[in-house]
């Protein structure tokens, strides 16, 4: 082992180009293999600058979970947290090629919030509902796979509301649950008399990022699955790729309800008012890892390549979003240095996890400043080597 920067371990190892690609390298639990840079086609010194860089790029919001959450959302009506709040750690990150480690910095094992990209576990979670059967069609309306006296999709406006639409963020769902009215996130209007009373959409006819409709498709999968969807996640994704056993997706303290006479919490879909995903930087590497190589795992196909084909396609009212929280590259606009086929998943902090198919490359990086992701990106694939020419 070589210590190249106190900012970045890296690993050598033995492995052929020939190697890597018949037979894709998965890490096991608890024992995730490195690499050297040049083993995977990647450039030492630029890894050493990327992490140098990026932790002298950290956001400007506060450490303290309350400060921080007040901070992004403290001036919204109804903005009390109603789930866990967590201090946050410093910038750290990981990059993955090959399904090897070729470079890490900072605390990549202290849990954190990771915010929205729970949105991505949470849809997630709903193609395992499809996979199984308990979904028929993604375009189904919501409403007749809800029992009687939820009362989610009764009204006139929520009636035509499909999984699609609550995947995509189109659905223009109308109501409260938790205590947070729709409205009350990111409220449109000039004045505070205004929000209560914005203009209403056709379900399917407009993007709008809202945490309160993410909650609602929470609740309608707990109702299809009629089980903890913690519980099901750790089950068909979180352990199979090996992740760790101190993970925890928390809801909200009054999120909680009786099905099938069990007590179980409808959780949360971020931490916009506490709650969400709580993870360590490699538990984050694992699920992106598990979405560069199309839902395998070693020989098990955990998520229906079609499900992901899904996700990746983008919506008809935003090119740049597929399923939440699945962040596209279409028209290679936010990331002018990457692929087309590129995929984030973003968290406020800001969290991210990056996915590059094309190269089989995932990074994830938490607590940079928003704006630095681009350079981010850019100064990542700087670090890629050209292949050598054929012989």
């Amino acid at each position: 082992m070589m210590r190249l920067s106190p900012l970045v371990l890296l690993l050598f190892g033995t492995l052929t180009a020939q190697q890597a690609a018949a037979n894709p390298h998965v890490p096991p639990r608890g024992a995730w293999q490195r690499r050297s840079p040049a083993e995977v086609g990647m450039d030492a010194a630029a890894l050493v600058e990327l992490a140098t860089w990026a932790m002298a790029n950290e956001t400007k919001a506060p450490r303290d979970g309350r400060a921080f959450q007040q901070q992004g959302f403290g001036k919204e009506p109804h903005s009390e947290p109603v789930g866990p709040l967590f201090d946050r750690g410093g910038v750290c990150g990981l990059v993955v090629r090959n399904g090897y480690v070729v470079a890490e910095w900072g605390d990549v094992l202290r849990g954190d919030m990771c915010n929205s990209i729970t949105k991505t576990f949470l849809t997630t979670v709903v193609g395992l509902a499809w996979q199984r059967g308990l979904i028929r069609d993604v375009h189904d309306r919501v409403g007749p796979y809800m029992p009687v006296g939820v009362d989610l999709f009764t009204t006139e406006h929520n009636q035509p509301i499909t999984w699609d639409h609550l995947l995509r963020q189109t659905s223009d769902w109308q109501g409260s649950l938790w205590g947070k009215p729709d409205w009350a996130d990111r409220p449109e209007g000039k004045t505070a008399a205004d929000w209560p009373n914005v203009p209403r959409h056709v379900p399917g006819t407009r993007f709008e990022y809202n945490d309160v409709r993410v909650n609602v498709l929470a609740l309608a999968a707990l109702h299809v699955l009629r089980q903890p969807l913690p519980q099901v996640l750790r089950e068909a994704i979180m352990d199979p790729i090996g992740a760790s056993s101190t993970w925890r997706w928390h809801g909200y303290d009054n999120a909680w309800l009786e099905l099938d006479g069990v007590r179980m919490q409808s959780v949360s879909g971020g931490g916009h008012w506490g709650g969400g995903m709580v993870l360590d930087a490699f538990d984050l590497a694992r699920f992106g890892l598990l979405f560069a190589r199309d839902g395998r795992w070693g020989d098990r196909q955990l998520v229906d390549p079609a499900w992901i084909a899904m996700a990746r396609t983008p919506g008809a009212h935003n090119r740049e979003y597929g399923h939440a929280n699945w962040f596209l590259n279409t028209d290679q606009d936010a990331l002018p240095a990457a692929p087309a086929s590129a995929v984030r998943f973003i968290g406020n902090g800001t969290n991210l996890v990056y996915i590059d198919r094309e190269h089989d490359l995932v990074a994830v990086v938490r607590w940079i400043a928003g704006a630095a992701v681009p350079e981010f990106v850019s100064r990542l694939h700087g670090s890629l080597t050209p292949p050598a020419p054929a012989k």
